[in-house]
């Protein structure tokens, strides 16, 4: 039951520590076949098959995803890089020029992003500043208009809720900047040794759990620059091999791909469902930019239709499915240990992976709350604010750029299992 699910988390990289016998196995003949060995035909019980996925993300969804993505809403992502380790003190932070990030200046990003970091449209934006305002002074003013008051005490609560996979940035905070992703891209860093080990055990061994309706581990993410292809390798053959060859990798390396293309199937059922919260009249990709903002939400749901035409939709009814107790048991255990994950990323070292850790842990949380909230989804009304369900500016950024990273490492498998086809 739900097994797929139990593939889950393969998430940011650098895969699941499984020890099983496929090193025992007699090894394929090409290096193609070595790497890509699990990574072809059906995903185990799921119906969708690789070859489909390829098609459908590499011709019809890439490339209008990633303008998409280096538009002004979503290039640009508040974080709070200097939050301290909430686990040890003792972290050497590393210092490689490409472990460094280089935030905005304040003019550099669009006023209306500045004003309104998640905020929907100049009507909304007014109502939630009013909110905010109400917050900061720790009571609901009667001088506030009803609707507002009834916002704060329904935003209050949804801040406070149970359906929070992630531990979230205070964005309000001073030390709170703005990084332009595209200035910033996620690459490889060279962050690794004791300190980046000591990271990522305390993720497999004390945050990864199995519950016994799933036969597959769940290992809620780890250092994405294992599985993301980055781009500086340039196509680098040799270190390709070396992450995800079969034989090198003592049979991991397949599994991490394979896990991948799980990963990509969640993420893209996560943004089929929430369509209906984009579709409504007043949202906005609001920058203050009135036709560029109009232009990025015409192509924003042109994307999501596009998602949702796709023919072999991941059933993540499989997910927690069975005894109502014992599921929502497993979801609060999955959710605490996920939102655990998001405080080991203040930890990471290496600024640019602490960057993306964050990102990519909150986009994956927030596909995991859409994919909880299909009954709250439902019920959200046509206009107006949506108190039982609403995204935050941060996490739509997240979630879009998380799945952008996917996006761009499917594609860029098919570019190295054609290198590969003539090496042994």
């Amino acid at each position: 039951m739900g097994r797929h699910w139990g593939f889950l988390i393969g998430l940011l990289g650098a895969a699941w520590l499984l020890r099983s016998g496929h090193g025992e196995q007699q090894p394929p003949e090409t290096a193609v076949q070595r790497c890509f060995c699990q990574v072809s035909g059906y995903l185990d019980d799921c119906t969708c098959d690789v070859e489909t996925i390829d098609r459908f993300n590499n011709y019809r969804l890439f490339p209008r995803l990633q303008k998409l993505l280096e538009s002004d809403y979503f290039r640009y992502y508040k974080v709070n890089l200097k939050r301290p380790c909430p686990f040890w003190s003792d972290i050497n932070q590393c210092g490689r020029r490409d472990c460094a990030v280089k935030p905005c200046q304040f003019d550099e990003v669009p006023d209306g992003i500045k004003s309104a970091s998640y905020k929907y449209s100049e009507e909304a934006n007014n109502l939630i500043e009013e909110c905010e305002q109400a917050e900061r002074l720790g009571a609901v003013d009667e001088s506030l208009s009803e609707e507002t008051q009834k916002a704060v005490l329904q935003w209050t609560k949804h801040d406070d809720s149970s359906d929070n996979f992630c531990e979230a940035d205070d964005i309000q905070s001073p030390d709170a900047e703005y990084v332009d992703l595209l200035l910033n891209p996620e690459r490889y860093t060279g962050y690794k040794g004791p300190d980046a080990w000591k990271i990522w055990n305390v993720i497999y061994e004390e945050n990864c759990f199995k519950p016994q309706t799933i036969k597959r581990p769940l290992n809620p993410l780890a250092s994405s620059q294992d599985t993301w292809l980055e781009k500086k390798w340039g196509h680098n053959i040799t270190e390709f091999q070396q992450r995800f060859d079969g034989i090198l990798t003592k049979g991991e390396g397949p599994r991490r791909l394979k896990n991948l293309y799980f990963l990509y199937l969640i993420e893209l059922r996560a943004l089929s469902k929430v369509v209906p919260f984009f579709e409504r009249p007043d949202f906005q990709l609001f920058t203050g930019n009135k036709v560029q903002d109009a232009e990025n939400k015409m192509l924003l749901l042109e994307i999501l239709h596009e998602i949702k035409s796709f023919p072999l939709h991941f059933d993540e009814n499989s997910f927690f499915a069975g005894d109502k107790n014992e599921a929502n048991k497993l979801k609060e255990e999955f959710r605490l240990h996920f939102r655990n994950i998001s405080r080991i990323m203040d930890c990471v070292g290496c600024f640019k992976c602490r960057l993306w850790g964050k990102l990519q842990t909150q986009g994956l949380g927030t596909a995991l709350k859409i994919l909880f909230s299909e009954k709250l989804i439902a019920n959200m009304p046509e206009s107006g604010p949506s108190y039982e369900f609403h995204l935050t500016r941060q996490e739509i950024v997240s979630l879009f750029n998380a799945f952008g990273r996917i996006s761009t490492s499917v594609k860029e498998l098919q570019n190295f299992r054609n290198l590969l086809q003539n090496i042994h």
